[in-house]
């Protein structure tokens, strides 16, 4: 019994994991889908969220909440500086994909050392949103945190397909996730576009990494974990697929949390893996992609 319930405690915090892994999965298909790009920057939006979050609360003595929600917009402003500064110059110059792919590797790299000199090196971390706890349901604690994970990413998919849905700006992002030639004959700023898909993944990764900060820690080198395990989700919800990637996530960290428990620590990395070459190998498309409602957009 007491194995079950570890086993229980476990998978629900790889839900909670896995939400996470979803959102940056989701921010890899909004710059797919509007250009093609693999970001492998996208776990370093990720590390930035809970960092930046965490020099507000402490250096400025702003309130949680307020912090929060400032470290957004600044971690999707950093986005769209990649995005200018790296990314179009390549992309007007007729750069291969694997070169702009391989630069975005590239400043990963460079904004971690630039995170470990201006805001160390040591783990960070910040308080719950909701404190006291854990809700007890029989032998299994569930983390207010929890809570907080689930609503806002249920919030995060709602405003998206509000975005491409109802708004101009999330058509536009939709006809290029279609056909990108075509989408500029028709007049719309390509450009432009991708400028806002990357500003839109940042923000994604940054409300990730703020959510999963108070239940683990932040440091300037967790953007590598965190965006391989959404890359690997995005492929399992067939890439480019928002809903798809979401689902991925969810799997992939119940997975990873079974498997931690059956197995011990030292197999997580190895659950994942093993997903990704099983998932590659049966379903090429992705496992989520042929189902409706996770089509890509």
């Amino acid at each position: 019994m007491a194995d079950i319930t570890q086993l229980l405690q476990s998978l629900i915090t790889g839900v909670g994991v896995g939400l996470i892994y979803g959102l940056v999965g989701i921010g890899f298909c909004v710059i797919y889908n509007a250009s093609g790009i693999v970001n492998f920057a996208q776990g370093v939006f990720v590390m930035l969220g809970g960092m930046i979050c965490h020099a507000l609360l402490t250096r400025l003595g702003l309130p949680l909440v307020l912090a929060a929600v400032l470290a957004v917009p600044i971690v999707a402003g950093i986005g769209m500086l990649i995005e200018t500064l790296v990314v179009r110059p390549m992309w007007n110059r007729g750069a291969t994909m694997f070169a702009i792919i391989l630069a975005t590797l590239a400043t990963q790299i460079m904004i971690e050392r630039i995170t470990i000199l201006t805001l160390g090196d040591q783990p960070r971390s910040f308080p719950e949103f909701t404190p006291g706890g854990p809700l007890k349901l029989g032998d299994i604690a569930v983390g207010y945190q929890l809570f907080w994970i689930l609503g806002c990413g249920a919030l995060m998919v709602g405003l998206l397909w509000l975005f491409f849905t109802r708004t101009r700006t999330g058509r536009a992002l939709r006809a290029c996730s279609q056909n990108r030639e075509a989408a500029a004959l028709l007049g719309i700023p390509v450009g432009r576009m991708l400028l806002v898909s990357f500003a839109l993944s940042a923000a994604l990764g940054a409300v990730a990494g703020i959510l999963v900060t108070p239940t683990q820690v932040t440091a300037f080198n967790i953007g590598t974990p965190f965006g391989v395990n959404g890359f690997i989700a995005a492929i399992i919800g067939g890439f480019g697929s928002a809903a798809g990637a979401l689902a991925g996530g969810v799997l992939l960290g119940v997975l990873q949390a079974a498997a931690i428990v059956l197995f011990g620590a030292g197999f997580k990395n190895v659950a994942a893996l093993s997903t990704l070459l099983v998932v590659l190998l049966l379903f090429p498309s992705g496992i989520f992609a042929g189902f409706k409602g996770f089509k890509r957009a």
